[in-house]
């Protein structure tokens, strides 16, 4: 019982961290981001560069997710509009788990407590400056939690046995990565924590790239969950998110292996290993996609009538 505690507070901590740093980022920039996807989104391939921009800026492709159903609903933007920054997100999230593997535990305590200074200060910029640094100090925090929480959990054999069972069956490993990213609603946590278990050798990196996968489709929870009650464009646009990231993980699921040789031969760090797949994945599933950005708009219209 304990280790799930422990597990928990990793979670809450981790998902803290991030929330405090998307506030402080949302808060410098809010106004020109919305004011970015409401005039610059007339194109696709517009909407997906902008959606890149925004996501990596505010570490988030469900807030960005969020953000963009709401102009639909207010009629700010419509549905064909929004097939851009959907592919965009899927990419602008990317940074943020390449961000996540950096080592800074060094200045984590400097970084914290100069960000609560900043905090303190009455000035809006300075403050929202001191929530994107005591933020990041949590991020890392809970990086460095999931790593501790994955070499106590060595020793018990029954979460052995579970990470075994994923190991041998990766179908496993990426519904695990579905059902987890939906509960947390966030893709970035679920990745941290498989970093964790990646650091501790307790899982291969084909596995964590089929959790991975998983979290891509299980990320798309939150779109669909803000789209409830409002419009048919605002619904329109969660299920071209979750078709989107369905067919990606269908297209890739064959080629985990290629892919694991393929991050392999670019570094030995297993974590990076793990954000580079994910960087590979998204980048080539939204490219695929973006020269059929309207085509693909239409059909969603059609299956969802």
């Amino acid at each position: 019982m304990i280790y799930i505690g422990l597990f928990l507070v990793f979670i809450i901590l981790f998902i803290f961290g991030m929330t405090i740093l998307r506030t402080g980022l949302f808060n410098l920039s809010s106004y020109n981001l919305k004011i970015w996807l409401e005039k610059l989104t007339d194109k696709p391939w517009k909407g997906f560069i902008i959606s890149i921009i925004i996501t990596a800026l505010l570490q988030s492709s469900s807030a960005v997710m969020v953000l963009t159903i709401g102009l639909i609903a207010a009629r700010a933007l419509t549905f064909p509009q929004s097939i851009g920054i959907i592919l965009g997100t899927n990419i602008g999230t990317t940074f943020t788990t390449e961000f996540i593997t950096f080592n800074i535990d060094h200045i984590l305590l400097p970084l914290a407590i100069i960000g609560v200074f900043f905090i303190l200060v009455p000035n809006k910029k300075w403050r929202s400056l001191g929530f994107i640094l005591f933020g990041i100090a949590i991020v890392f925090t809970a990086m460095r939690g999931f790593k501790y929480f994955a070499s106590i959990l060595q020793e018990n054999p029954e979460i052995k046995h579970f990470l075994l069972y994923m190991a041998d069956h990766t179908f496993f490993a990426l519904l695990a990565g579905i059902l987890l990213t939906a509960l947390i609603q966030s893709s970035t946590a679920t990745i941290g924590i498989i970093m964790g278990f990646l650091s501790a050798g307790m899982l291969p990196v084909e596995t964590a790239i089929a959790v991975m996968l998983g979290s891509n489709i299980g990320t798309c929870i939150t779109s669909y969950l803000a789209s409830i009650g409002g419009e048919k464009e605002s619904k329109l646009c969660a299920y071209a998110h979750i078709w989107l990231n369905i067919g990606g993980v269908i297209l890739f699921y064959p080629l985990i292996d290629e892919l694991k040789l393929i991050v392999a031969s670019m570094t030995a760090d297993k974590n990076v290993q793990l954000a580079h797949a994910s960087l590979i994945f998204n980048v080539l599933s939204s490219f695929l996609v973006l020269p059929f950005a309207e085509k693909f708009g239409h059909l969603i219209m059609k299956i969802h009538k």
